[in-house]
């Protein structure tokens, strides 16, 4: 389902509950442990790439929505929860080869069109090194996929580090769902609504998978991408020490033995760090 829209006029201006869409900068968080630090930046929607103690990259979900820029990320592979094409535009990885492609080997589909119309999951429980790759079947509606079709959790094990990517999680998660996602230390979840759980929804799905670390929304209304909800009510009952606005980044760096005694939410700036402008001349 292609849902390409393009926020104008008054949709620039939308003010966040939580104060003013600031703009992103190149800036970045630095681990103050000497611990290997894992970096995850955020390019709006469910678009995430992450970026592992020795420079390995890998990304969920990438898109081309022209109000986020249409941005290249580089990656050495991709997980893809769904077909729908604001998840899985493999068009914007970057494998950092001229005029190459990444191969169809190295993107995990967790749900494939045998023919038009119809969708399966696809069990997935892999290793490349020392990642591990794994997903749970969803649904991306409460009609077991009736209405959107089906959806794939994705489960990725790096650096010690389990990072779970919901995509477009559609129903809040069965025990029998839980308990085959297990333990969650950073978790990228939905909360705009419409197409997916809502704000009060992921509150819930939180509640139940109970992650450690951090909890990174995503596929939610930003000022001129309007389409969404905001995040709103998702962070309404959020006490203030558990929420962080990071704004003018879209990058979180943590060091791997993080061990917080809550975890904590973090709002991320969507925009890829621009280089710095060069210095004037004399």
């Amino acid at each position: 389902m292609t849902r390409f829209f393009l926020g104008v006029g008054a949709a620039a201006l939308l003010l966040f509950a939580f104060g003013t869409f600031e703009p992103p900068c190149a800036s970045a968080q630095e681990p103050k442990s000497k611990a290997k630090a894992i970096k995850i930046r955020w390019y709006g929607q469910s678009f995430f790439q992450v970026e592992d103690a020795d420079g390995r990259m890998f990304a969920f979900d990438p898109h081309a929505i022209p109000a986020f820029g249409r941005m290249m990320v580089r990656a050495d592979f991709v997980c893809v929860s769904h077909p729908h094409d604001d998840h899985s535009m493999i068009e914007m990885i970057d494998i950092g080869k001229p005029d190459k492609r990444i191969a169809e080997n190295d993107v995990y589909r967790g749900v494939t069109e045998t023919k038009t119309g119809k969708q399966e999951w696809k069990a997935i429980d892999e290793k490349r090194g020392n990642i591990r790759i794994r997903n749970v079947a969803t649904y991306h509606d409460t009609m077991n996929g009736l209405q959107r079709g089906k959806n794939s959790i994705f489960i990725v094990d790096v650096d010690g580090i389990v990072i779970c990517h919901l995509g477009d999680l559609g129903h809040e998660l069965t025990p029998e769902q839980v308990k085959a996602i297990g333990k969650v230390d950073v978790l990228m979840i939905p909360i705009g609504g419409i197409y997916t759980i809502n704000g009060e929804q992921a509150q819930k799905v939180m509640k139940q998978l109970k992650p450690r670390l951090y909890v990174l929304p995503m596929h939610y209304g930003v000022p001129g991408y309007d389409d969404l909800a905001g995040p709103e009510e998702f962070l309404e009952d959020v006490p203030k020490d558990q929420l962080q606005k990071l704004l003018n980044t879209n990058e979180l760096s943590f060091p791997t033995d993080a061990k917080p005694e809550k975890p904590t939410i973090v709002i991320l700036g969507w925009k890829k760090a621009e280089a710095p402008a060069p210095p004037p001349k004399k």
